[in-house]
């Protein structure tokens, strides 16, 4: 299973200095709302390749006023040896990467564990737009595949370029041939890993023992079908500058689609489901990604949860603890009470998150 041990954060946030040993078991958080808690589960989540579950730039995470560099090091196991961690960044300067000492690019993080998280920012995803769907599917697709993050990255720098040359007017078609090529490649990529994941969501749902919904995923493209083969997409390109030129910005590509959710048991959409149904798929669909990855990996994955507890009702909440300890994944939680984690019992550790002058602690309490 992939785990987080002897977790430690310098200048991170609210923390200044935070350092916990864990255990395997899963990890409720518990403190008054600005403690501090989610603090931790960024941290966690920077674990693995990418801005976290924030989305938050290197500068963001320096803790104030003292704006030094920031550090996490932890010791993350995962089907193998364990390995040392360490990610930090400078004012200034971008995320930076260490495993067992060696400096590595993030992807490098993809291979030693799996990482899935759901946090609130996330309850208006299916009503929102759909470049938080598409955040949502390259999340999993990542999970799945690490390199999927490199082929997204290749395809958005290119697609830059490409509206660069669009808004400028640029006819000259020798200036987007070998660009739209790269586009392309990365493209077929893209879109193959997506459709990938959601192939291995499916398989993993069908008969699983869960209390939450099932949701049919798929996907759309908004100027009709997208091309899977590179070089059809490529000709696609090629053939439309003309209306994109008008348009000033690229108008087909992987940047377009959207993912879609049915309600699989009422055949409703997901964006006309209560608010309630909109969170249990969501869950469904992290616990969901979490099964696969187990047994694809032979190991589930770390799970973030923030503040889910809060969203459940009590049975709902020991459906779910019971569906982590049966996957038997390190799943990092957080609520406001200790009261949220009650049906988790001795299955479980439990950190206090206080903050006093602005500066966070935790510390680790035996059952509530």
């Amino acid at each position: 299973m992939s785990v987080v041990a002897d977790l430690s954060l310098s200048h991170f946030r609210s923390h200044r200095t935070t350092n916990l040993a864990v255990d395997p078991r899963p990890v409720a958080i518990f403190g008054a709302n600005g403690a501090g808690k989610t603090n931790i589960l960024e941290a966690v989540s920077l674990l693995s390749p990418g801005r976290g579950l924030r989305r938050a730039q290197a500068e963001e995470l320096i803790r104030r006023p003292e704006a030094l560099g920031w550090k996490i090091t932890s010791i993350l196991t995962g089907t193998g040896a364990p390995n040392e961690v360490e990610t930090s960044a400078n004012p200034g300067s971008s995320r930076a990467v260490r495993i067992d000492g060696k400096a590595q690019p993030q992807i490098a993080l993809g291979k030693i564990a799996r990482v899935v998280w759901l946090v609130p920012a996330m309850d208006r995803l299916w009503i929102e737009g759909a470049e938080g769907r598409r955040r949502f599917l390259d999340r999993i697709a990542m999970s799945f595949e690490p390199s999927h993050a490199e082929a997204v990255l290749t395809y958005e720098k290119g697609m830059r370029e490409r509206n660069r040359l669009l808004k400028d007017m640029v006819r000259d078609a020798h200036w987007y041939t070998a660009l739209e090529r790269q586009m392309a490649d990365s493209a077929a990529k893209v879109t193959a890993n997506r459709r990938a994941a959601l192939s291995r969501l499916s398989q993993a749902a069908k008969g699983a023992q869960t209390a939450f919904p099932a949701a049919t995923l798929s996907i759309t493209h908004a100027q009709g079908p997208l091309p899977d083969d590179a070089d059809a997409l490529a000709k696609a390109l090629a053939e439309n500058r003309s209306a994109d030129m008008r348009a000033g910005r690229t108008l087909i590509g992987p940047h377009r689609i959207d993912l879609n959710a049915l309600f699989a048991a009422k055949g409703v959409p997901a964006a006309q489901c209560s608010t309630g149904e909109q969170k249990a798929l969501l869950i469904s669909l992290v616990l969901t990604n979490a099964r696969a990855l187990a047994e694809d990996t032979g190991a589930p994955p770390l799970i973030l949860l923030d503040e889910v507890a809060a969203h459940l009702d009590a049975d709902r909440r020991a459906a779910l603890y019971d569906e982590i300890a049966a996957l038997g994944a390190q799943a990092w939680m957080t609520g406001t009470g200790p009261e949220l984690f009650g049906a988790l019992g001795e299955r479980a550790q439990y950190i206090d998150v206080t903050e006093e002058n602005g500066e966070s602690r935790a510390t680790l309490k035996d059952r509530p």
